[in-house]
């Protein structure tokens, strides 16, 4: 309907624009790319070991995450929350379940971020409109089941334009992100 609706409209329209714009970003969606998780866990054992030095209990977390998810694959949304000082590898560690599960990775700085839209993404018919960054995160990723690192998740902020904390919630909650 979208591209029935954008050649109906004149050229150089700014509605025409904005239909366009959308449509850009929709065709450019990794929508049907999915990789395929591997979930043997003596070959994600050797990997960690190879590249984390120390942090057993951290891998012996991830294994028993990666074990569930064998058992049960249809789970959604598994999210696992890194704490340390800076310097410590948490960002090497995502990368490393990244490659543990053969997917491919992203990562999302949230430092700094104060504008809920830039989780979301703006409407549509916005001036200007973008898609949020955990969708430019699934473009870049090339792949519809990417293991995202939301990085510096502690130093969100909110003001006037909105509470990102509450939008990467949505995004999150497995029981409120069917719309997302």
């Amino acid at each position: 309907s979208h591209v029935l609706k954008l050649s109906k409209m004149p050229q150089g329209s700014h509605e025409g624009t904005v239909e366009r714009g959308y449509l850009d970003t929709c065709i450019e969606l990794p929508w049907n790319a999915y990789t395929a998780v591997n979930t043997d866990i003596k070959r994600a054992a050797k990997i960690l070991d190879r590249d984390v030095y120390g942090m057993q209990r951290v891998k012996d977390r991830i294994l028993e995450l990666l074990s569930v998810y064998k058992l049960n694959p249809d789970i959604k949304g598994q999210i696992i929350c890194l704490i340390g000082p800076p310097g410590v590898g948490k960002t090497s560690i995502a990368k490393t379940v990244a490659e543990c599960m053969d997917r491919r990775f992203a990562r999302i700085s949230l430092g700094g971020m104060h504008d809920e839209a830039e989780i979301r993404g703006h409407r549509k018919t916005y001036v200007g409109a973008m898609p949020g960054r955990i969708i430019n995160a699934i473009k870049q990723a090339g792949s519809s089941n990417p293991l995202i690192l939301l990085d510096e998740i502690d130093k969100l902020g909110n003001d006037y334009k909105g509470d990102p904390s509450s939008a990467l919630l949505e995004v999150l909650d497995p029981e409120q992100n069917g719309t997302f």
